[in-house]
């Protein structure tokens, strides 16, 4: 996992790079060169300065891709930055506030702060400084100050500072705990450095001494809160590299502690002091090292202040970093997990700091943050001898024994959920350590015993289990699970690594067992309880992920959970209800969201591929516990909706002991006309929602077919020829779009094509025919940013209708010359997020799926008019739309059509499948050439022109 080694480069002298002297007498010449005249003095000292900054940053920059390191790189620039504002200091007090007697009062230190106080700077980091002067009145100071500022913002740098007295600065620190961290950084650069030294001597004897205990404490909620503000999880797939969980800010959290605590800023005496053993500080080291070289690349990369690596950034940050594709795993999946894997390590690096503070008995913490810092009481014996509780923490009685009992470093994660307790940051940091030991552990019955028990609790399995994530023994215990640690997915719809996505997963199915979900799943709460097998359930979350990165990941995840679950002793028929639950863990979404569930085969064909009743339970409540953990916002009432009806018609055909299609039409009618009689109370509309046929009425939940008659009956009683109408959908984060016209080819191509004109995206559409041959269509549509098209924009509502109002007024076709849809000037462009991803395209045609339709699957990426270029193509080859399916995940679109030829039939000739397949590849390829950073390469198209022949 490592990144290929590099031979090292030869220690930098700052002398070779920026030599002070030297440029200390060229800004002496250009002062005496120009006497008398200040502004060209200033001018000429200012190319000087940012000469010597440009040479210091391409050295810099020069070394670092040649593999210098990310430290060699910010301690060279500090070191740069440390002799430019030493020449400016010695200049400006030399050739323009001379000052040749000086007084008390014209003293002066000129001190780094912050990330440049500890000698480290990225490449575009502010300048921290502070400038402490003997007294309050300085008018020297102030103006060499002053001179100095515009200076360095005339460099082009910004700037951080503060001008204060040590009195000043101490008061400021002690009522600011953001000034204290700041004052604790403070390096003195050049100037008085008597005053420097007196200031150091005051902040250690009249501020840090005695304090310690509340500096650790405000510094870790501090840390708390900026977690909860980037984002809870360490493992975002576009993390925060500086203040995210496990980042940089991380730490310095814990430098600022062991320095503030001990008064040391040489981590090289970490291990001396006792604030880490040997084996932590190399540990330490590895994450500074590979954080900041991550950083620094960035900061090039960018050419700014970035710190978040986002999708477009991956690709190109995991070459910089040595990385390379291996096999199915891609570089940029090798570099985030290794950066993963460094974020956890620096979550240890904090729970071994908390315990050996916890040992150090600090003075009490103020409360809140109790969990860090214990009372002096003596702790108490558990039933368990083995443990303790201390202030609602669990811990170990006695470590040094663990050895000679190992099941006890999960039995404590057991003993913690039975009893709802914390875990002690000791005892957390000991299970961390002996973590290799889970593949000894793996034979022992009693662990194995155990772990089940911690994996199926019925109180909180998700928190357990996280816990002995973070200490790393989950993956050596379950290896197949060790695979998933830290591995992202290059894709915008996932929204975290997947051993994260699949631990929500559990908490998911944890909430919906407790009914905490009951509102939003109704069905799947229900059925909780009548699950005869709810260990296999959380087992099959727990490992449904493992076959990702191994081929196809249902297929290659059911075989590894064989083996995991033969591991763990289950018996031969619940290790294949486990192994069965991995492999088809995808397919009731697809059928849901991709399928027509009102056609009788698509039911039939699920009900043989579930079999029983107790897998139809087991597959909802994992479904929908791993699409709501996938991230915000991509589950709502919507796929809720589609996946309960899914539910409820196979059921109701596993119930009835038949799957053949007779038997299931005949259910699927009885369901549809029971809607029907609930609905059509209006005689006035009985005649025209009669003739529709009964996928309308499975396709749809009450709330919309009433919203439908209603705006039906209007058109009816106006007389209308067409029909439009919109509504918002805020369970669906769209806008519902009804059109009411009379069918005619093109229709359907039309219609999309004016809404990707209008900017609009379709992300749902139906489409029915009554047997009066009146379309009756209905879409949902959200803007390019993915809200709701419209909005707060009635205007935009209109102008959509306007374009509808022509086409439908004009037989369906386009007037003037209308560009295709992905011509149009007012689409806006995709972003270099989407750009990133390279998308193969995917078409797959089935002349099996449906009774009366070739189902025709088309994936490849999205973006703005797609399916207006899709319906088009189906279009000119004769196609009629009967139902479309639209699905798009992240950037990747999935969209299913079922297709009917002019004559109502089935689309078999294999010339026709042929050309059919060409010009929907061409339509999914042009979207590649037309993103910029991430074509398809020839290869890739050429491979994915030729399937579409076979």
């Amino acid at each position: 996992m490592n990144k290929p080694k590099r031979t090292p480069l030869k220690p930098w002298s700052i002398e070779a790079v920026v030599d002070g002297n030297r440029l200390r007498v060229q800004l002496s010449a250009a002062a005496l060169d120009h006497l008398g005249d200040e502004k060209a003095a200033r001018a000429r000292a200012l190319d000087l300065l940012k000469g010597a900054l440009f040479r210091g940053r391409l050295i810099a920059q020069e070394r670092l891709e040649s593999g210098a390191g990310g430290l060699d790189c910010s301690h060279l620039l500090a070191a740069v930055q440390d002799q430019v504002i030493s020449a400016l200091y010695d200049f400006t007090i030399t050739h323009v506030f001379r000052a040749r007697n000086p007084t008390a009062a014209e003293r002066l230190s000129v001190c780094a702060t912050g990330g440049y106080g500890r000698n480290s700077m990225a490449p575009s980091s502010d300048v921290d400084l502070m400038f402490v002067r003997p007294i309050k009145d300085a008018s020297w100071a102030e103006s060499v100050i002053e001179y100095m500022l515009y200076m360095l913002w005339d460099m082009g740098l910004k700037v951080g500072h503060a001008s204060r007295t040590i009195s000043e600065c101490l008061r400021a620190a002690r009522e600011d705990m953001t000034i204290r961290t700041s004052v604790l950084e403070t390096r003195f650069v050049c100037g008085d450095k008597l005053l420097f030294r007196e200031l150091e001597i005051r902040l250690r004897k009249d501020l840090f001494d005695g304090t310690a205990a509340d500096f650790v404490a405000a510094k870790l909620a501090e840390r708390d809160n900026r977690h909860r503000r980037t984002g809870e999880s360490r493992y975002m797939v576009e993390p925060n590299i500086k203040d995210g969980k496990g980042g940089l800010r991380d730490l310095h959290t814990l430098f600022w502690i062991a320095k503030y605590i001990h008064g040391t800023d040489d981590v090289s005496q970490f291990v001396e002091k006792g604030i880490f053993s040997r084996e932590d500080m190399k540990h330490f080291n590895q994450a500074a090292e590979f954080l900041w070289t991550v950083r620094c690349h960035l900061h090039f990369l960018t050419g700014r202040a970035e710190e978040r690596l986002t999708f477009d950034l991956q690709p190109e940050m995991a070459r910089r970093m040595g990385y390379g594709d291996r096999a199915d795993n891609p570089a940029v999946e090798r570099f985030m997990k290794r950066y993963f894997l460094v974020t956890k390590q620096v979550g240890s690096l904090t729970r071994i700091l908390s315990a050996r503070l916890e040992l150090d008995r600090q003075k009490a913490a103020p409360r809140g943050i109790s969990r860090f810092f214990a009372s002096p009481q003596k702790a108490k014996l558990l039933d368990d001898p083995r443990f303790v509780e201390d202030h609602g923490r669990i811990g170990f009685a006695h470590p040094d024994q663990i050895a000679d009992d190992l099941s006890a470093l999960i039995d404590i994660f057991k003993m913690a959920d039975e009893l709802d307790l914390d875990m002690d940051p000791s005892a957390l940091a000991r299970v961390t350590s002996m973590a290799a030991k889970g593949r000894i552990m793996r034979d022992d019955p009693k662990s194995v015993a155990s772990f089940l028990e911690v994996a199926t609790s019925k109180k909180d399995p998700a928190r357990a289990l996280g816990l002995l994530n973070e200490a790393g023994l989950l993956g050596k215990f379950v290896p197949e699970f060790g695979r998933i640690v830290g591995q992202t997915q290059f894709n915008m719809y996932h929204h975290f690594t997947v051993d994260e996505h699949t631990l929500r997963g559990i908490a998911n199915i944890s909430d919906i067992e407790h009914g905490r979900l009951s509102k939003e799943l109704p069905v799947s709460t229900e059925l909780f309880p009548r699950l005869a097998n709810r260990r296999a359930l959380y087992l099959a979350m727990l490992l449904h992920d493992v076959g990702k990165g191994e081929g196809d990941q249902q297929i290659e995840g059911a075989k590894a959970a064989t083996i995991a679950c033969r591991r763990l002793g289950l018996d031969a028929e619940e290790v294949d209800l486990v192994a069965w639950l991995v492999g088809h863990h995808l397919i009731m979404s697809e059928v849901a969201q991709r399928r027509d569930i009102g056609d009788p085969k698509t039911i039939t064909d699920f009900a043989a591929t579930v079999g029983t009743l107790e897998r139809l339970r087991l597959l909802l409540v994992l479904t929908v516990a791993d699409i709501r953990a996938v991230g915000p916002g991509v589950w709502n009432d919507w796929k809720a909706q589609l996946l309960r009806d899914l539910y409820k018609l196979t059921e109701a055909t596993l119930r009835g002991g038949r799957s053949d299609e007779g038997f299931v039409r005949r259910q699927l009618k009885a369901q549809a006309d029971e809607r029907r009689a609930q609905a059509l109370i209006d005689p006035i509309l009985a005649e025209f929602f009669t003739s529709l046929e009964d996928a309308y009425w499975l396709g749809f939940d009450t709330d919309q077919q009433k919203w439908h008659g209603a705006e039906v009956a209007k058109a009816l009683r106006e007389e209308a020829l067409f029909w439009l109408a919109s509504r918002p959908a805020p369970s669906r984060g769209a806008t519902e779009v009804l059109v009411l016209s009379p069918d005619q080819p093109g229709l359907f191509a039309a219609l999309t094509a004016v809404f990707a004109q209008a900017g609009a995206n379709v992300i749902d559409a139906r489409v029915h025919t009554s047997k009066g041959g009146q379309a009756f269509d209905v879409f949902a549509l959200q803007d390019q940013s993915g809200a709701a098209f419209g909005e707060g924009r009635q205007d935009a509502i209109d102008r959509l209708f306007i374009r509808l109002r022509a086409v439908l007024a004009s037989d369906g076709k386009q007037h003037g010359g209308a560009p295709p849809a992905h011509q149009a000037s007012n689409i806006k462009k995709p972003t270099n997020r989407t750009a990133a991803f390279a998308i193969e395209p995917v078409i797959m045609i089935d002349n099996e799926g449906a009774a009366f339709d070739t189902i025709v699957e088309v994936s490849g990426r999205d973006r703005p008019g797609l399916l207006a270029d899709l319906a088009q193509v189906f279009e000119d080859e004769g196609l009629n739309v009967t139902s479309a399916h639209i699905d798009s995940v992240g950037e990747r679109a999935t969209d299913a059509f079922y297709l009917r030829d002019r004559g109502g039939l089935k689309l078999l000739d294999g010339r026709r499948i042929a050309v059919l397949k060409e010009r929907l590849i061409g339509v999914l390829a042009e979207a590649e050439t037309t993103e910029g950073p991430s074509l398809l390469s020839r290869r890739k198209l050429a491979r994915a022109r030729a399937s579409s022949r076979r």
